[in-house]
């Protein structure tokens, strides 16, 4: 009603209904949206949920939009909803696409035929909802009725709805009294198992077995394909009468560009293509801002440490910068990653080309056992794997429905996003950055397919079901409409960061800071000043920085008093031509700092070892050393079971800890110091195929009512992880891949 909520414009995006409220000419208004459906018959969990958000109590008006470039098999659900005697505003959207087409309604007539007002509108530019407002006030306040007609099946059909009709209204008063009974009879002669669980009485089943036997041996059909077909044969009526076509049907600019899209040989190739440009968009537009966030999460970081002395408050210091700002901020980094992606998602679901990529992977999928409806919410599952699940509604087959969510957690989510935005441009060159990380999609894509097939063969057999896709119209974005897809994700992201990873941050920074250590190998503080006595520059070493001009006065005032140059310093001194004996300060300022480095970075690494984390990680490292991982990583990835963010934000807090000096040293870096190429794509592939979050899990645990089922899912996926990231670590170590540190 006011253009805020994105859409898709094909079946199944829509899978539970979605509730808000608005004021009309002083009523207040709940408006309910259901999921997208062609027809009542409850034969999928999309319709079955429409089914009973509408019989139950308290509906006041049915707000009925129809497809008006497809009006036949649009219309056919409002024969059914007629039938349930709720007042109905028919909205005839996409009237742009039905004018392209060449068809004009004749308005007047359609409402007699049906008893409803229609309104017609163009919802992407959000033409004609004022019009809609004022018809919906007529149609609630009763000024705009027309009376809801009745369809006739035909003498049998109706005499036995009317008998099934009787035994509902002999049974008094029921719960179920405010749903029609002629409605009621024609859904349980239809043999719909939504109307059949509402029907617990003994009398109407025999009723209507009766009535289903009788038109069975009289006619030879089933009470729900002959009353289809009088629907049908109402509506081509209807139809012939109030559309006129003013041209020749001829062949539109989509079907020209279908027969490139979807052709046998080409559409597999160009749907690759197109996910690889859609990660070489992602990742080239995000890098710049990237920097800008991080950039400004470690200036903040160190202002506050420079204006917050140590000794007041230290934990809740540390706390603020180490954990909240290198935990949060480290998360927060990779927001233009998750915009620019769904921004490209959406493009792909407005434009009609997701239908077409499923017509292309159905013949594919049912090699491993699925079919064309289960790719919708697979490519749903590069977002999040948590809605991707839900989507799993609109497939009609059981086995089908259970393998394709127990597949979907191997599909890349936006979570596992920043993980990849931290280490492939890291240890990858720019190259073949984009590759690495088609290459991961495509990793998980794969295993996902023969996962299916080997549940097809052994968990879940049985035969294959038909399904019929429908391939809509392209169309172009609105810019409005992805802007909103980019602010929808996007601050769910934003949500999840101040909240879920947040507080995880807290706990893991308690984690990694908690108990203290206060005995060491070593005296390193008494070591430290030791060093900094006997290899601290000297006078005349200063002096030689100081002759060349190299450092302003701020520059050596710092060096007077710390007794070296800091590694900035040496970093921007690197870069000018220096004289030998310069060359010669600094290589001793280096050595120094390498020195005083290397022992404070040893007292931390004994210091976050006694913590929680550390134990924790000390004790499972023996486990995951096979793998790649040491006992940092090992912790980190314990935290992404809350949210896959957790492992960035992790490795975030461990190493702003473990910085020896308070200058904060961008994550990349230290990473980088630390792993190898080898080492880095095992994290990535651990995390893409290793335990889901938690969410996801307890929504697989929903949709499959099983706690065994997630379970089993998660010890699954982790002994996947586990034997995949092992192999590919120990083939890559004998053979000398990528196992020689970069920093």
């Amino acid at each position: 009603m006011n253009g805020l909520e994105h859409v898709g414009n094909y079946s199944g995006v829509t899978v539970e209904s979605k509730s808000g409220t608005f004021t009309l000419n002083g009523m207040q208004i709940e408006l309910v949206d259901l999921p997208g459906v062609y027809s009542l018959s409850s034969s999928s969990p999309e319709e079955d949920i429409v089914f009973q958000e509408l019989t139950r109590s308290g509906i006041d008006l049915i707000l009925n939009v129809v497809d008006s470039s497809i009006p036949r098999r649009s219309l056919y659900l409002t024969t059914q909803l007629a039938e349930l005697h709720i007042p109905m505003l028919l909205v005839f959207n996409m009237s742009d696409d039905a004018k392209r087409k060449g068809l004009n309604y004749d308005i007047p007539k359609l409402e007699k035929y049906f008893g409803s007002p229609i309104v017609q509108t163009v919802g992407c530019r959000s033409d004609g909802v004022q019009p809609l407002l004022e018809c919906l006030a007529k149609t609630l306040t009763g000024l705009e009725n027309h009376g809801i007609p009745m369809l006739s099946y035909g003498k049998d059909i109706d005499d036995a709805i009317s008998a099934v009709v009787k035994k509902i209204d002999a049974l008094g008063e029921t719960r179920y009294k405010h749903i029609p009974s002629r409605f009621f009879a024609i859904k349980l002669l239809e043999n719909d198992l939504s109307a059949t669980r509402l029907a617990e009485f003994k009398p109407v089943h025999e009723e209507v077995e009766a009535q289903i036997r009788h038109l069975w041996e009289k006619h030879a059909i089933e009470a729900d394909t002959f009353m289809a077909d009088r629907r049908y044969a109402m509506l081509a009526g209807a139809c012939q009468d109030s559309i006129t076509m003013t041209q020749e049907h001829r062949r539109e600019i989509s079907d020209k560009i279908d027969t490139v899209i979807t052709n046998r040989y080409l559409g597999l190739p160009l749907f690759l293509l197109i996910i690889y440009l859609t990660f070489y968009f992602t990742f080239t537009c995000a890098e710049p801002f990237m920097g800008w966030i991080e950039a400004g999460f470690s200036n903040l970081a160190d202002s506050i440490k420079g204006s917050w002395p140590e000794t007041t408050l230290p934990y809740l210091r540390s706390l603020l910068t180490d954990g909240v700002i290198g935990g949060v901020g480290s998360v927060l980094v990779f927001l233009p990653n998750i915009l620019f992606l769904f921004f490209a998602i959406a493009i792909l679901e407005d434009s009609g080309y997701m239908s077409r990529a499923a017509f292309v992977m159905d013949g594919i999928m049912r090699r491993f056992g699925l079919q064309g409806r289960s790719f919708v919410p697979l490519i749903l599952g590069f977002g999040c794997n948590v809605p991707a699940i839900m989507a799993t509604r609109c497939i009609e087959s059981e086995r089908d429905r259970k393998i394709t969510i127990l597949i979907l957690p191997l599909m890349s989510c936006g979570a596992r996003l920043p993980i990849y935005a931290l280490i492939i441009p890291a240890f990858f060159p720019a190259n073949r950055q984009v590759f690495i990380m088609w290459i991961l999609y495509l990793i998980g894509v794969v295993i996902a397919l023969f996962a299916a097939r080997l549940m097809k063969s052994t968990l879940f057999s049985g035969e294959g079901e038909v399904y019929l896709m429908e391939l809509p119209p392209y169309r172009m974005p609105t810019l409005k409409s992805l802007m909103l897809h980019m602010w929808d994700r996007g601050k769910m992201y934003v949500q999840k960061a101040g909240t879920i990873i947040l507080a995880t941050s807290i706990l893991l920074y308690i984690a990694n800071t908690f108990p203290e250590k206060t005995s060491f190998s070593m005296d390193y503080d008494t070591q430290i000043a030791q060093l900094k006595k006997e290899k601290s520059l000297t006078a005349a070493q200063v002096g030689t920085l100081e002759a060349g001009n190299l450092l302003d006065a701020s520059g050596l005032a710092e060096v007077k008093e710390a007794g070296t140059l800091s590694d900035k310093q040496i970093e921007e001194l690197g870069k000018k031509e220096l004289t030998e004996p310069q060359k010669a300060v600094v290589a001793a300022a280096q050595t120094l700092n390498d020195a005083v480095g290397g022992l404070e970075n040893r007292k931390k690494a004994e210091e976050m070892e006694y913590t929680l984390s550390g134990r924790i990680g000390k004790f499972l490292e023996p486990m995951f050393r096979p793998i790649g991982f040491d006992w940092k990583l090992t912790t980190a990835g314990i935290g992404a079971l809350a949210a896959k963010e957790v492992f960035v934000s992790q490795l975030g807090i461990l190493y702003a800890e473990g910085a020896a000096n308070e200058e904060s040293v961008p994550l990349r870096e230290q990473l980088v110091k630390n792993y190898t190429p080898l080492q880095a794509f095992c994290i990535m592939l651990f995390c893409l195929l290793s335990i889901p979050c938690l969410a996801t899990l307890a929504i697989i645990r929903r949709e499959l009512n099983s706690w065994k089922m997630a379970v089993a899912e998660a010890v699954g996926l982790f002994a996947l992880a586990y034997i995949v990231t092992l192999f590919v670590y120990q083939i890559g170590s004998f053979l000398q891949i990528g196992t020689k540190l970069l920093g």
